[in-house]
């Protein structure tokens, strides 16, 4: 890639890579990352790519555009600004059957599964879109990493595929495919993927990526033999088990509905107690990374509940953002944590809701455009009465709170109309009230990521400490950006270390080799 870094002419293409895998969650995500920080510090300009993401784990770009967490994170590991560019179609799940279609950032709908992927649906339409979006990276940049979705082998969606070999055929895109082989069976999905693809789709899939593996790689060479032999292709990598590199991942879904822990800071607790955060896991979570900055304070424990129990013994109860307000609250009552929930904060026991959670925890909602159920009790622990808006709020608002400076992102179509507390949550520097409301110890907030902010993280638990009678005391120097840098590194090692990087920037610069066999049956 020397021959284009710094001075590749305008009419010149970058090189390009799709990262597909043969199951959702395999780890496609995380080995773009290490891809594109591999590549920026090899002097490469790369930025990441995901035609079609559905995710409810969100983020707002500088321009005022949602895409994929995902994508955002990618783009650090890239070390560029995020842009819609790198996300042209993001489906926000409402239901099991239906989802909000974010078109270029911004939102133009709800879908049905059958209305978006059907026969004649609009996933194909937007195909011309995705290309342009490509097109203008490659122009850009030296290389573009391509993230997949899914499956390439969902022949049942292949006709109106736009994200996998429907993508790399229209773009001539070389494929690789990620494996998690911690779930048994990589061999057989490796195969399997391939011999679903139709003959031109099978043309461009170059080879697989072993992810997760533990133990001697002594020991998987002979099936790795025998996979070349059986395909005729290669194996670009085995990449070892890594600890603590689930970093932004795009589905709350996948979150355990109980019991989960998030991925704690391993040093011991700066001062003589722990801090013990349970963070409900409503329908529809979005954006549940928020508690990520919380995880990494040593001496914080961050876990999933869905009882009224197990909020017992938690320090602070969080309640996160969620693409169903209403159904989160309905399902809340339903599972007696709403009680929970109001007995915490009358014994003046901490309680956060961010953005979603924050509506719930007012006085009432007025939904008529995500549920359109009309009027609907909130918990009634914060004097706010929201309204749901036909626009939706993306913005990155920064401010003030509790005397530290602080900046976020909004996500929502819900107004929130502040009638009392003891002041708002967060202000700018004048004072003026910003976002979010407080009672005594119930906070919340539309700002998702606020507590990525390190001083302003440090002094709230400090707050919540106190409220909740530990000796807990946040550490003076954890950084979360050089925590979220650190991790991109250690991505970008594992490609570096454990990846045929040359075969790789082979793949990048010139393409799918030609001559690549066939297997049978291929695609019905």
């Amino acid at each position: 890639m020397s021959s284009t870094r710094g001075t590749r002419g305008a009419s010149r293409t970058g090189g390009g890579l799709l990262v597909a895998g043969t199951t959702s969650d395999a780890g496609k995500s995380v080995v773009t990352a290490g891809i594109c920080r591999w590549l920026v510090r090899q002097g490469v300009k790369v930025a990441p790519f995901k035609a079609q993401n559905m995710s409810l784990n969100s983020f707002v770009t500088r321009e005022g555009a949602e895409i994929g967490r995902a994508q955002a994170m990618q783009a650090q590991a890239a070390r560029v600004e995020p842009t819609a560019l790198m996300n042209p179609v993001l489906l926000k799940p409402g239901s099991d059957s239906s989802s909000q279609v974010v078109l270029l950032g911004k939102p133009v709908g709800e879908m049905s599964a059958r209305g978006y992927h059907g026969d004649g649906g609009r996933g194909r339409a937007l195909l011309p879109v995705v290309l342009e979006c490509l097109t203008e990276l490659r122009g850009t940049y030296d290389a573009v990493i391509c993230e997949g979705a899914g499956s390439p082998a969902e022949i049942n969606l292949r006709h109106n595929d736009i994200v996998n070999m429907g993508l790399a055929r229209a773009a001539r895109l070389p494929v690789v495919v990620v494996g998690d082989i911690d779930r048994g069976g990589v061999f057989a999905s490796f195969f399997g993927t391939t011999a679903l693809l139709s003959p031109g789709d099978q043309e461009l899939l170059c080879g697989y990526l072993v992810n997760k593996f533990r133990g001697d790689v002594s020991l998987l060479e002979p099936g790795l033999d025998m996979l070349r032999g059986l395909t005729g292709r290669s194996v670009y990598g085995v990449l070892p088990f890594a600890h603590g590199l689930g970093i932004d991942e795009e589905d709350g879904l996948r979150v355990s509905m109980r019991g989960a822990v998030r991925e704690s800071a391993v040093a011991p607790p700066h001062g003589e107690d722990l801090l013990r955060v349970a963070v409900v896991a409503v329908p529809l979570m979005s954006n549940f990374t928020d508690v990520d900055a919380l995880a990494a304070e040593p001496g914080v424990v961050v876990r999933f509940v869905d009882r009224p129990q197990e909020l017992a013994d938690a320090d602070l109860v969080v309640l996160p953002g969620t693409r169903g307000t209403v159904r989160a609250l309905a399902w809340l009552r339903e599972r007696g944590l709403a009680d929970a929930i109001v007995r915490r904060a009358a014994e003046g026991r901490p309680v956060l809701g961010i953005c979603g959670g924050y509506q719930i925890l007012g006085e009432s909602i007025e939904d008529d455009v995500e549920s359109r159920a009309g009027r609907v009790d909130g918990l009634g622990l914060l004097p706010v009465r929201v309204r749901f808006a036909a626009e939706k709020t993306l913005a990155r608002p920064v401010g003030e709170a509790l005397g530290e400076p602080v900046e976020g992102y909004e996500i929502h179509h819900g107004v929130a109309e502040v009638l009392g507390g003891e002041g708002p949550f967060m202000t700018d520097d004048g004072g003026r009230a910003l976002d979010g409301c407080r009672v005594g110890a119930v906070w919340g907030t539309h700002w998702h990521g606020s507590l990525e902010s390190d001083g302003f993280r440090r002094a709230f638990l400090r707050r919540i400490a106190q409220q909740a009678g530990r000796r807990f005391v946040p550490a003076p120097d954890t950084s979360f950006g050089t925590l979220r840098e650190e991790q991109l590194d250690r991505l970008g090692d594992l490609i570096e270390e454990h990846a045929d990087t040359a075969a790789l920037m082979r793949l990048i610069e010139d393409g799918a080799p030609a001559g690549l066999p066939f297997l049978a049956p291929g695609a019905p």
